[in-house]
């Protein structure tokens, strides 16, 4: 009996901490946001009690209940018109106070002129699917190291030696958009782009063949798997944050791929120290390849077992290894999908993108992939195709960037105005700074022909940093060029094969729903799946091109 009243006193009294850390927070948070409002710093009406959740759940209700999260600062401006660029956000305890930034002018203070570090949240999220020494999330000396290791393998020229290899995946994925052409059914792409992706990365990685493809890969399954169950820790849905087999699945999905990437590794160094195979040595490095060179160089004179890696090295790379394989197929499959809607909104660009691909490639369709694995560097001779990847991505970002406020830190508008960020979440939206009409006229309208336009165009645009798909900055996306290079690659075999159409309103009838199904009139608004991906998929239909 006295053990169970010694159990109840002490849950008695975690309840009582737990209750007390929350008063303290709730009221340490509500009393500095109403000093800062005080004080003039822009922000919504602030609540003293709920702080804005009210204002937020009220945005939110009427949008799609699976609409990306990135959309709400856009929101918040539509209704509050007068906040600016810059305004703070408090919704604790569903999330960490925050400073909101929506122009270029004042991401780049954060992000370039003084980077400040990744929020800890992100460390949080990346953690079970990288094991926590990943480059997103490395900082200081450490994140310099690996940043250097790496680097190699995603230079642009090294990239196109990789291109004959990347062509058989992008030919695969061509049969099965031929097959589906047959079909003439609807169906979702996004789960096809990402199996495309998947292989892309796994052979210019490790030079593996997952062919996600053609068959289920239990490596690629388990990754899968992995990115449904990550969270940031401040989702609305407490069933979702605090979901009883979420520890659980983490742990054995994170096991399988440590041990999965950690024999490829083990492989890898043996080739590379014995130079075993010869068909690999012929082939164009890997990424992990370059890394390895650069370790065994940097070995070399070094006392201890030739044969044997590094545990130090081994465990930070594999963690390296596991965060490519995870963010170098989600950003690419999902702008894909984006690529193919907005064309098919576009019909007159579709057009005028295919009679580039004719100059540059010739009129022998079914020649492009040879003709591309023999002169990759034919890619560069594609402007408009690349002013289309970058116009999609303007539009449908794949994420945002978030970093920790410091002490003494200050954001500064234009205007001299000082914007504290000390003890909180600064955002930069990059949905929101895509569409800034400061930086972006028309920044609604699809208009790839902004990317080439001169000086004396009005939609040349003079504003530093105001694109930031892969972020700006000395903490840029490593695998840009990958990214780029892959997604023209594809468009330039399939565009003149195959019509990807967006098929929603037909997706729509079969499966009719209650609740709001745009946002700001787009059907094909963002989810949170890893990266943003297309609401529903994207459901679409595939013809043939006469």
């Amino acid at each position: 009996m006295s053990l169970l009243r010694a159990i109840i006193l002490f849950a008695l009294l975690w309840l009582v901490y737990q209750l007390g850390r929350f008063c303290f927070g709730l009221i340490s948070i509500r009393s500095r946001f109403r000093r800062m409002q005080k004080d003039g710093l822009p922000m919504p009406p602030h609540h003293p009690l709920f702080g804005h959740l009210f204002i937020v759940g009220k945005i939110m209700s009427r949008l799609p209940s699976d609409v990306h999260g990135h959309v709400l600062p856009r929101q918040i401006l539509k209704s509050y018109p007068d906040l600016g660029p810059i305004f703070y956000v408090d919704t604790w305890p569903f999330g960490p106070p925050m400073l909101v930034v929506t122009s270029a002018h004042a991401a780049n203070q954060f992000t370039v002129a003084h980077s400040l570090p990744k929020f800890a949240t992100m460390r949080q999220y990346m953690q079970p699917m990288t094991g926590g020494m990943d480059l997103p999330t490395l900082e200081g000396r450490e994140w310099k190291m690996w940043r250097t290791v790496f680097n190699p393998g995603f230079s642009s020229s090294h990239l196109m030696t990789m291109v004959p290899q990347v062509v058989k995946d992008v030919l695969t994925f061509a049969e099965i958009l031929e097959q589906r052409a047959a079909s003439a059914q609807v169906f979702s792409l996004d789960p096809l782009t990402i199996n495309l992706t998947l292989d892309i990365i796994g052979r210019v990685t490790l030079d593996l063949v997952f062919n996600a493809q053609k068959q289920p890969n239990s490596f690629t399954s388990t990754l899968r798997s992995q990115i449904r169950w990550l969270l940031f820790g401040n989702e609305a849905n407490l069933f979702q944050r605090w979901h009883p087999l979420r520890p659980i699945m983490t742990f054995w999905n994170s096991r399988q791929m440590l041990a999965f990437v950690g024999k490829e590794m083990d492989k890898r160094f043996l080739r590379n120290v014995s130079h075993s195979d010869p068909l690999a040595q012929a082939r164009s490095k890997t990424i992990i390849d370059l890394a390895l060179d650069k370790y065994l160089s940097e070995r070399k004179g070094n006392v201890g077992d030739e044969t044997t890696m590094d545990a130090t090295f081994k465990d930070a790379a594999i963690c390296q290894i596991r965060t490519f394989l995870f963010a170098g197929h989600d950003t690419s499959s999902s702008t894909l999908c984006y690529c193919y809607h907005l064309l098919s909104l576009h019909t007159e660009i579709r057009d005028a993108v295919i009679k580039e691909h004719n100059s540059v490639l010739g009129p022998e369709i079914g020649q492009a992939a040879l003709l591309l694995s023999e002169k990759p560097h034919l890619l560069n001779q594609l402007p408009y195709t690349s002013a289309i990847i970058k116009e999609t991505l303007r539009l449908y970002p794949a994420a945002s960037s978030t970093r920790q406020g410091e002490p003494g830190f200050n954001i500064v508008s234009p205007d001299g105005r000082l914007y504290p960020t000390d003890g909180l979440l600064i955002w930069s939206n990059h949905f929101a700074i895509h569409r800034n009409p400061d930086s972006w006229p028309r920044p609604n309208e699809f208009l790839p022909q902004r990317w080439l336009a001169e000086k004396n165009n009005e939609l040349h645009n003079t504003d530093k940093g105001a694109w930031r798909a892969f972020e700006h900055g000395p903490r840029n996306c490593i695998g840009q060029e990958l990214s780029i290079l892959e997604l023209k690659l594809v468009l330039a075999i399939t565009l003149r094969r195959f019509n990807v159409d967006s098929a929603y309103d037909e997706y729509d009838r079969v499966r009719a729903r209650k609740s709001p199904k745009t946002v700001d009139g787009d059907r094909a608004y963002q989810i949170l799946a890893g990266a943003a991906h297309p609401n529903d998929g994207f459901p679409c239909k595939v013809t043939l091109r006469a």
